[in-house]
């Protein structure tokens, strides 16, 4: 019993990739409303991954942690979101996306217990990142809060989402650290294509 939920927790990110593009920011397509908005995070491996990875994380770490990293992360992701409206440039935001799903897989993987405001710091930092190229994606004409809305809500289900699966996995320490290798070698891959 513990083998079989062991395996469909690590095997659900695998089941991610074959469905979706490798990454979230191909530029194809126009988001056009809140259901767009709240589409993307799920269609893309590098948000997907990381959304569910800092849920896993929180859930992990437990304590204020537990409302701290999900919060920091939509929040700075609100923030990332604003700055490309405001007309500011983050730098490598593409490659930061790509790192971020390789350190918080090796975060899950190595089972690092970061105290709850490094770990939140950490989380919003990747989330800056992002919600800027989240917001690149809102072409001419769009209205830009309500499709931000739809992605801040699908950022917040699938932090809950990964929650769910952290508390769920709490005494399966090898599925954390599955999703933690997968994360990582995606990260890893998606680096090493840009």
């Amino acid at each position: 019993m513990i083998t079989r939920t062991c395996n469909k927790i690590a095997a659900s990110p695998l089941l991610a990739l074959l469905s979706a593009p490798a990454l979230a920011h191909t530029g194809a397509g126009s988001p056009h409303d809140f259901a767009a908005g709240f589409l993307h995070p799920w269609q893309g491996a590098d948000h997907l991954l990381t959304m569910l990875a800092v849920g896993i994380w929180a859930a992990a770490l437990g304590g204020r942690a537990l409302w701290r990293l999900p919060l920091s992360f939509i929040g700075l992701m609100g923030l990332g979101a604003a700055l490309h409206f405001g007309g500011y440039t983050l730098p490598h935001a593409e490659w930061l996306v790509a790192a971020s799903v390789l350190a918080l897989g090796l975060v899950l993987w190595r089972d690092w217990r970061a105290p709850s405001g490094y770990a939140g710091a950490m989380a919003g930092g990747f989330a800056l990142f992002h919600g800027y190229v989240h917001a690149a994606e809102i072409g001419a004409g769009i209205d830009a809060a309500v499709y931000s809305a739809g992605f801040l809500l699908a950022t917040a289900s699938l932090h809950l989402l990964g929650i769910a699966l952290g508390r769920t996995s709490r005494g399966l320490d090898l599925a954390r650290r599955g999703v933690g290798l997968v994360c990582a070698g995606v990260g890893a891959y998606l680096l090493a294509g840009m």
